[in-house]
Formats: C-alpha cells, sequence, structure tokens
C-alpha cells in the first residue's frame, strides 16, 4: 500500500492545554481529521523562528521532506510585518516566533512548488508573505466575521469554485481582521456579501497547488463534500507532486 502523502501542518503555540503539565504546541483535532479523511498524513511542524526571524535555508530543508502544506488558522500577525503602524486594541495572540516561521514557510512552499491550502490566518500569513496588507480590525461587533457562518459568493471559473463544486458555499467564519492590498501575484476569488474578501488564489505565476480560504473549512467538512473537497484537492495534488 502506497504510503500517505505527508503533510506539513506549522504547530500552534498554546498556553495551556487540557491534558499536559506544560505549554504546548497543537492543532485543531477537526483540522487533522480533515486531511486524514482525504487521504493525506498531517505532520504537526515545530515553528523555530529565534527573536522572531527563520532561516530561509533551515525552512526550505525542512519542508522539501513534505509532499504539500497547510498553513491554518491562529491569532493575529504582528501588525509591523506588514509596515502597519501602532497595534489595533483588539490585535490578539500575537507571537513573533511564531510569525516569522509561518512566513518563510509560506515563501519556501511557493519557492518550492508545494501544494499550498491556507486557512484563516494561514491566508492572511501569505498575503503579508507576498507583500499585502491587513486590516487590523474590522469594525467590532456586528461587523466583524467572529461566531458565524455566512454565504460566499465564489468567482466562476476560479479553483476554489472548481474544487469545491459551488458557486455559493456557506462558511464557518472566526476572524475580525481581513484583506486590505493585495498581496504580489494574488487574486480574489471569493467575497462575503459586505464585500470582505474570503478567497485567494495566484494570478498564475506561481506554479502549483495553491488555495487560500479565510472561512474555517475545518469546523463543517465532516458533514459538508463542498468543504472537505478543499482538504481533498490539497492531498491529491500533494500525491501527484511526491
Amino acid at each position: 500500500m502506497n504510503p500517505r502523502p505527508l503533510i506539513a501542518i506549522p504547530a500552534r503555540f498554546s498556553a495551556t492545554t487540557s491534558a499536559l503539565r506544560h505549554a504546548a504546541e497543537v492543532n485543531a483535532r477537526a483540522l487533522v481529521e480533515a486531511v486524514w479523511r482525504a487521504g493525506g498524513e498531517p505532520a504537526t511542524i515545530h515553528p523555530h523562528a529565534p527573536g522572531g526571524t527563520c532561516d530561509p535555508a533551515e525552512a526550505a530543508a525542512r519542508l522539501a521532506r513534505f509532499d504539500g502544506v497547510l498553513l491554518p488558522g491562529g491569532g493575529d500577525l504582528a501588525p509591523y510585518r506588514y509596515g502597519a503602524g501602532t497595534a489595533h486594541e483588539a490585535v490578539y495572540d500575537v507571537d513573533d516566533e511564531q510569525d516569522g516561521f509561518d512566513l518563510e514557510v509560506a515563501h519556501q512552499a511557493f519557492a518550492l512548488r508545494l501544494p499550498l491550502l491556507a486557512v484563516c490566518r494561514g491566508l492572511q500569513v501569505v498575503n503579508t508573505a507576498l507583500g499585502g496588507t491587513l486590516h487590523q480590525d474590522m469594525g467590532g461587533p456586528g461587523r466583524e466575521h467572529r461566531h458565524v457562518r455566512h454565504p460566499v459568493s465564489l468567482t466562476p471559473g476560479s479553483a476554489v469554485a472548481g474544487v469545491t463544486g459551488a458557486d455559493k458555499i456557506e462558511a464557518s467564519c472566526y476572524h475580525h481582521q481581513h484583506v486590505d492590498r493585495l498581496g504580489d501575484g494574488l487574486v480574489v476569488t471569493a467575497r462575503a456579501a459586505d464585500g470582505t474578501v474570503e478567497a485567494l488564489e495566484t494570478d498564475g505565476t506561481a506554479g502549483g497547488l495553491f488555495l487560500a480560504v479565510q472561512w474555517h473549512p475545518e469546523d463543517t467538512a465532516h458533514e459538508d463534500p463542498a468543504q472537505q473537497r478543499l482538504f481533498d484537492a490539497l492531498v491529491r495534488a500533494a500525491d501527484r507532486e511526491r
């Protein structure tokens, strides 16, 4: 039997967990189970970026053993990473080592032409890595997309529409930031009714599979085939590339 394609998922730092006596590095169970259902082998990898800087050669060497990458959700990026000044009071859970590692993973995934799926924070990481910016806060309760399921319209002919097999989907969202200026080579391929950018793809110059969604497909992938197909596409592409 062929081994499952190996999917690298950067860990998220967690100050506490229910079962461990120490601070931990974690990934959401729903996320890794969605990769497993797709036929992949999810592998949590340690974020190593001392002082907030990740060595490119080290990151490239670590990722070279993998068949695909999934950049998951998490806390906010430090605003200085995209050229902003003072952090908005709503910015939370910033970790400089996490930021440095995730940003370099995004760079190296493109450089190595590894299939890449980016979720929520992951989308914001890729946009920032490619020179884009973020709105630090969407305007507080009533305007932010926390604990919300809402319809998202997908651009006809886009990769995300082709993968999900839909032109509109019900998205599970948890974010208070969103894309402002697009990163180099990125195009918007989905929006919420209020205009919020909900998916990004490349303009075709990067090569390989790249899908980025602002929502959390893992929340409903176990019951919604359209959401599960995002993970299926990542694993299929990883299987082809290895």
